[in-house]
């Protein structure tokens, strides 16, 4: 009897779902639809809409007259070969904004990319297959495949043939159309009359949260200093609110500094002062101590510049002049800043152990936009991760690590990077660096 009840369940709940499912194409014209921005065609056949690459028209959007906020979008789509395409959602075509153009958070569909989202004509990628590489391989060729797109308050999830694509938490837009893209091609001769179709187009809008999905992909956080709900579940913290100095104070000073960092509109940043290390308002430090734990901080540096993100710092070490004494992950200008050819074999350059072991060569940089550097401390294991790559990893309180720093600039101090526990330092080497999203997860 209890078997014949969960299936009546079952098949009851399963029904309900069926039913708050709403086809957003009639299957015969485009009435609900206009088009946007290009003069590509789009045309509807047994409940088929097709999208006609044009020559030399800008990108064209084919979007809902309505506009959806909290919702699960499915669609079958199927692409030509060399074509790129995609399906905005809350998105928005406003004439103060860009001339018109559409933009907004975009499913991308592009063989390569596809399931990833793009914030078209606003911030880029949101999410790539670079942040999720299982779900790479999904895309069928020149057949249907099947997309959902759940978009739930700051929670947006994508599939691709049900293998889990894209999962970030973003605030930037709660409401919007939902478009299909026939890209622009530019005069390209040879894409001119390709096309991509879309069909079985259906939004669910009611009780949203109750159908969405358990497995999904690594989730990315790009609420600028915040704790998603899924993060603080796994244990993370801010380090850094975003907003004031809580939790920090100079390094040899027992308040924050007065002068050379400034908090401004969610940015954490060290003041240019002429190179000088710790001459301007010092190094910064937390208020207390960590032993075992991943930090994740994110950083930006100007041309040229030099700074470092220490742990293990214990402050009353060196009180006179020069930065506070720690493990350091080096943050620098490899190419303009002459520190980047001292020290040995590269051990001084972006992602190194400072004066002790170099990053690996396969680490990725970007001098003009915000680097993810991750330290992770496991007792006497200690990794640095660079943009998502594993650029050093190293054990301490050995007799190799004890050889190690005899050979270094740190050899003077005792017992250099053996401490049980430590504080976390930014640096202040007199040039000017930004940091946010600074997290910790104690282990």
């Amino acid at each position: 009897m209890k078997k014949i009840l969960l299936i009546i369940i079952i098949l009851f709940s399963g029904s309900l779902y069926a039913q708050e499912w709403t086809p957003l194409c009639n299957g015969k014209n485009l009435k609900g639809w206009k088009k946007l921005n290009g003069n590509a065609e789009f045309k509807v056949k047994d409940g088929i809409i097709t999208g006609v690459y044009k020559m030399n028209t800008p990108n064209t959007f084919l979007a809902t007259e309505k506009n959806y906020g909290d919702f699960i979008l499915e669609f079958d789509f199927k692409i030509d070969e060399g074509l790129n395409s995609g399906v905005q959602f809350r998105s928005h075509s406003l004439k103060d904004y860009n001339n018109g153009k559409v933009h907004g958070y975009q499913f991308e569909i592009d063989g390569k990319w596809s399931g990833g989202v793009y914030d078209e004509e606003r911030r880029g990628w949101l999410y790539n297959l670079n942040d999720n590489p299982a779900g790479g391989i999904k895309t069928l060729k020149n057949d249907w495949n099947k997309a959902r797109i759940e978009a739930v308050g700051n929670s947006i999830r994508t599939w691709i043939n049900g293998v889990a694509c894209a999962n970030f938490w973003d605030d930037m837009t709660q409401e919007g159309f939902i478009a299909l893209q026939v890209h622009s091609i530019g005069n390209n001769k040879e894409l001119n009359g390709k096309t991509v179709c879309w069909k079985d187009i259906r939004i669910c809008t009611t009780n949203v949260a109750q159908y969405q999905t358990a497995t999904c992909a690594p989730e990315k956080n790009i609420v600028a200093n915040s704790i998603s709900p899924t993060e603080a579940k796994d244990g993370w913290k801010l380090l850094w609110d975003g907003k004031t100095a809580n939790g920090w104070k100079g390094a040899k000073i027992n308040a924050f500094p007065e002068k050379g960092w400034v908090i401004d509109n969610g940015l954490l940043k060290a003041q240019k002062s002429g190179g000088g290390e710790s001459t301007n308002g010092g190094d910064i430090v937390t208020t207390r101590k960590y032993r075992n734990f991943i930090l994740k901080v994110e950083f930006k540096i100007t041309p040229g510049a030099n700074s470092g993100i220490k742990y293990f710092v214990d402050p009353d070490l060196n009180k006179g002049e020069g930065s506070a004494i720690g493990c350091e992950f080096q943050i620098l200008d490899d190419e303009k800043h002459p520190d980047a050819k001292l020290g040995v074999k590269g051990n001084r350059t972006v992602g190194s152990l400072y004066d002790l072991i170099p990053a690996a060569e396969s680490k990725k940089f970007n001098l003009n936009e915000f680097n993810s550097a991750t330290i992770i401390v496991t007792d006497n294991h200690v990794e640095h991760w660079l943009n998502g790559i594993k650029v050093v990893e190293y054990e301490r309180n050995n007799q190799m690590w004890n050889a190690l720093v005899a050979y270094s600039k740190f050899k003077d101090w005792l017992n250099f990077g053996n401490a049980v526990e430590g504080r976390i330092l930014l640096q202040d080497h007199g040039d000017e660096v930004w940091f946010k999203n600074i997290k910790i997860k104690e282990l």
